[in-house]
């Protein structure tokens, strides 16, 4: 793919926040990448340029029907100055999987992993040394035709921002506070909720704001069947150690398909431990607390990587998790993870690629 390249004088470039002050997805970098789609054109217009306003008409499709799809993944500045990504192929072709789910145009993502590499390297100074730290980039795509009717839109437009951040949740890596709802739901099988589309977070945004205001950090997702099967955490999925068990809600239809979720499922096969992929209750996570068995919780997902649960709150009821503390296995987990994506650890995976 042919891209054009406008970058900004240096003197018209922002500066480069630095340790606390970076926080998370509120300063954009210098510049993004851009293309566009016609029905009948097919993939044009690729260009790296400064980072800019959009002008849609009032019409858009987007506004209207809600086609709008995005990914979430990480450079990370490691050893010896590089800067790695961990899978970002993988974030590529799962964002195809949603086009596809919301009747969207996909792309050749070995072509678009190069319109990455290039926006990258053109903002490399981006990239925080800071601990913890990394550039996160967003790729999305929204249909732009200028109609009404419900539809697939015949126009869109494809284009990846950069943000470089700190830790997601305000407390680090320590031991987050959960709410169960049965009251909303998240997705069905059947529904888009295997796609990572807009609409599902804001569907979500309720029920997350009712828990923050009674002083939980993230709302935990049943089955909107039964409303008794765990599924997801709004920005993460989850997984529980009961006993000797690891265990994971199976992916099936309703949850997002998490790279973060994958590799961790490896990376715990690496070490000789299996996750049993099953459905569980939320009841059955609050006996295995009653009768001291539930050992660890702990969320994984790009933004927070891994992150512990202290303490979950269902129906008037809380159950603590590992006495509010984080568990061995989500240490380590974490530290491995890190250390990998900062490619200061080995891995056989293929998990890992430099710029």
């Amino acid at each position: 793919m042919n891209i054009a390249i406008e970058t900004l004088p240096e003197a018209l470039r922002k500066p480069k926040p630095q340790g606390k002050a970076l926080g998370f997805g509120s300063l954009f970098t210098d510049h993004m990448f851009v293309m566009e789609y016609d029905k009948g054109e097919g993939w044009h217009d690729a260009r790296i340029t400064r980072y800019q306003n959009f002008s849609f008409d009032p019409a858009a499709m987007v506004f209207h029907y809600g086609q709008a799809i995005f990914e979430g993944l990480k450079a990370y500045r490691g050893a010896d100055n590089n800067i790695f990504l961990f899978r970002p192929k993988d974030n590529l072709a799962r964002m195809n999987i949603s086009a596809t789910r919301m009747c969207m145009p996909t792309f050749a993502v070995d072509e678009v992993f190069q319109c990455l590499q290039t926006l990258l390297r053109t903002e490399q100074d981006w990239v925080p040394d800071a601990q913890g730290a990394s550039l996160y980039i967003r790729p999305t795509m929204i249909a732009t035709e200028a109609g009404l009717g419900v539809r697939p839109a015949k126009k869109y437009l494809f284009f990846i921002i950069l943000t470089p951040v700190g830790a997601y949740y305000p407390e680090g890596f320590n031991p987050v506070k959960i709410f169960v709802t049965d009251k909303y739901v998240r997705a069905v099988p059947g529904g888009v909720g295997t796609a990572k589309t807009a609409g599902n977070y804001a569907a979500s945004i309720t029920a997350a704001v009712e828990a923050q205001q009674q002083g939980f950090t993230q709302v935990l997702w049943l089955d909107a069947v039964h409303r008794k099967y765990v599924e997801e955490v709004g920005t993460m999925n989850i997984f529980f150690v009961i006993g000797d068990e690891i265990i994971t809600p199976p992916l099936g239809g309703s949850i997002l398909a998490g790279i973060t979720r994958d590799s961790v499922i490896k990376l715990l096969g690496d070490w000789g431990r299996s996750v049993v992929e099953r459905p569980i209750t939320i009841d059955e996570v609050f006996a295995a607390s009653a009768n001291g068995q539930l050992h660890e919780v702990f969320g994984t997902g790009t933004a927070a990587v891994i992150s512990p649960v202290g303490s979950l709150f269902y129906k008037g009821t809380s159950c603590a998790v590992n006495n509010g503390k984080t568990g061995a296995i989500a240490q380590r987990l974490f530290t491995e993870l890190q250390d990998i994506q900062h490619g200061r650890q080995p891995e056989s995976h293929g998990w890992v690629v430099k710029l």
